[in-house]
Order: C-alpha cells, then structure tokens, then sequence
C-alpha cells in the first residue's frame, strides 16, 4: 500500500503545479518576491510607503453550487473568474486596490490538465483585477469528493490609505444611487437556479430564443470584476460616498450595508432594463418579485452612493470603461433599508 493507491497522486500534483506555472506569471506584480513553489508567497509593500496611513482590506469567498453547473457543462476556464470577482469586488467596496490573491481547490482527484484550466480562470480574474496570484492550495481528498468534482475559494488582500476608504458615513438624503451592470448572476443564488432549471446536458445546450444563447452560455458567465471601473469613477475626481456588491441577499440585504443610520435607499425598478435570464428564471420558476430581488442581483452589480453633482462625471468615467451605469434612485430620510418600487 503506498498514497497513490490510497488515492492521493503526489506526481499529478507536480504536473498540475508545471501547467499552471505560465497563468501564473502572467499576473506577476513587480511587489512579488520569490517564486511560484515556496512554502508561502511574498509581497513588498514598499510601494505603499508614501500612504499617510496605509490600511490592509481583505475578502474572502467561494464560488457556490455554480461549480455544479461548471461540471454538468464540462467548462472549468471562468469559474476561477468567480472566484477572484467575489473576493476583490469586495475590496473595492471599500475603496481599496487589491494586491494579491490565492486560491484553494480542493478535488476528489487530480487531474492535472483540469487544475491547471481552473487556475487559468484565475489568472484572468487577476489580471482583470490587476492582482498578482502568489500563491494557493491543490488538495486531493478521495472519498471526500467524488472523482469528477472540486471546491474553488480564495483570499485577496488589498490596501487603502485610511482617508480614502469607502465607509457610507458621509451618505446623506438626496444623494444619487447609481448602479453598475452585472455581466448575469454572477456567482449567488444558485442553488435556486438549480431547482428551478432542469440540470442537464441536452437542457443547457439547447438555444433559447429570449437570452440569445443557450441557456448553459447564460448561466456560467462569470462574475463582472468591478476594480477597473471603481477606479476610474475615483480618479475621474469623483468621491464615492457608499458602495455596495449586489451578492447574496440582493438589493435588500447589500445596499443598506453602506447605509448610516437615519436614512434609508429608494429604488425604481423601472430605471433600467432587467436582463432576460432574470426575466425566463422568474418565471420558469413562478419566483415571486420580492424573492427575486432579495437573491439576486437584477443585472446591477454594484451600487454607488454620489453626490448629484458628481453623478454626470461618474457615468462618463464608466462609459469610458464600456460600463454600462443607471441612476437607481436616490437616497430618503427613514430607518435603513431600501424599497424597490
């Protein structure tokens, strides 16, 4: 008896850490010390010595059951792009630039070719993200997962100077909620999507007429990395008052997380254009309103607090980006929360 016939593969996991190596790289910081391969990754802050109180933001996340839809589809090269949007958009929402990235798979079996695609995805989301991957785990557990399948999470770590970070506190009645566009469904609520859809092959391959594509292609686009973007609005001379990811939980649980007390978020519903999949998962589902918009996102992936002043220059910076921006609403004096209307 030996590890591998136990069901651990220590050659795989060499081979899957070579064909990862050129995704790697391509995501490399000039603040990156060391190599891909050593026992943790390095990175100079150096860079961030001119800050006058330079503050470490960090984010967490997974990608959900939408791994469930990656396997039945056989398409494993986007799903590292959920993974990196969920952790860094986060950072962003508080203002912050995201410095590095790692990522964990864990699998029931390590086939090399696969790992590496799924780190190709994550790549990209890096470099989207302007992250450099220094690091992250390949962990096969037989027995644990089945065969064919596997766990993405990951972890960034970004900074701001103190006097930048995003907070809410400054949000006041009559500012303007302006939201971004989502690219789908990102990566939440999935698991409704799952019951809601017939999960198979010939079902997600099948071209539907209202979303333009199959419905599989509709599904599994990857989360929008908001970095760039948020980062344009700033430099555009723009300060953004409060920010909010439109994750799990929708419009009813994230946007009044950027709220102070004593004022509340009036959304019209009719401002923008909800995207078709919104639309067919609604009601193949018979999925009441509410419900909707306190799971998903609604094709707006994230919410800025502005200035009226402000609004004009925000949405140019955006368009500049070919970010598609509505004006949502606006802010109302009340308890917080939000009413979609």
């Amino acid at each position: 008896m030996d590890y591998k016939k136990a069901g651990v593969d220590i050659e795989a996991g060499y081979q899957s850490v070579e064909l990862m190596k050129k995704y790697v790289k391509e995501t490399m910081r000039p603040e990156v010390l060391g190599g891909l391969g050593g026992f943790s990754g390095a990175f100079s802050l150096g860079k961030i010595k001119d800050m006058e109180k330079p503050t470490l933001v960090s984010g967490t996340d997974g990608v959900g059951t939408k791994l469930k839809l990656a396997f039945l589809m056989d398409q494993h090269d986007t799903v590292g792009i959920d993974c990196v949007a969920m952790c860094v958009n986060d950072i962003a929402c508080a203002g912050g630039e995201p410095l590095f990235f790692l990522d964990y798979i864990a699998c029931g079996k390590n086939y090399p070719e696969k790992i590496a695609t799924i780190v190709k995805g994550v790549a990209e989301g890096c470099k989207q993200a302007g992250a450099a991957l220094i690091g992250g785990e390949t962990a096969e557990m037989p027995g644990f997962y089945p065969e064919d399948e596997y766990d993405l999470a990951g972890f960034a770590v970004g900074v701001v100077d103190e006097k930048n970070l995003i907070t809410g506190a400054g949000i006041k009645e009559g500012d303007v909620l302006l939201g971004i566009a989502s690219s789908g469904i990102h990566s939440n609520g999935f698991s409704l999507v799952r019951n809601v859809f017939k999960m198979t092959t010939e079902n997600l391959s099948r071209y539907n007429n209202e979303l333009g594509m199959t419905l599989g292609e509709a599904l599994i686009v990857p989360t929008k990395i908001y970095v760039k973007a948020l980062r344009s609005v700033q430099d555009a001379g723009v300060t953004i008052k409060g920010c909010s990811h439109i994750t799990g939980g929708g419009f009813y649980e994230n946007i009044p997380r950027m709220l102070p007390d004593g004022v509340s978020a009036m959304v019209q519903k009719n401002s923008y254009e909800v995207p078709p999949i919104f639309k067919l998962l609604q009601s193949t589902g018979n999925i009441e309103e509410r419900i909707m918009y306190n799971t998903y996102n609604m094709g707006i992936g994230m919410v800025l607090a502005l200035d009226p002043a402000d609004v004009d220059q925000a949405q140019k910076a955006l368009a500049a980006c070919n970010e598609k921006s509505y004006i949502l609403g606006e802010v109302v004096k009340g308890d917080k929360g939000v009413t979609v209307c």
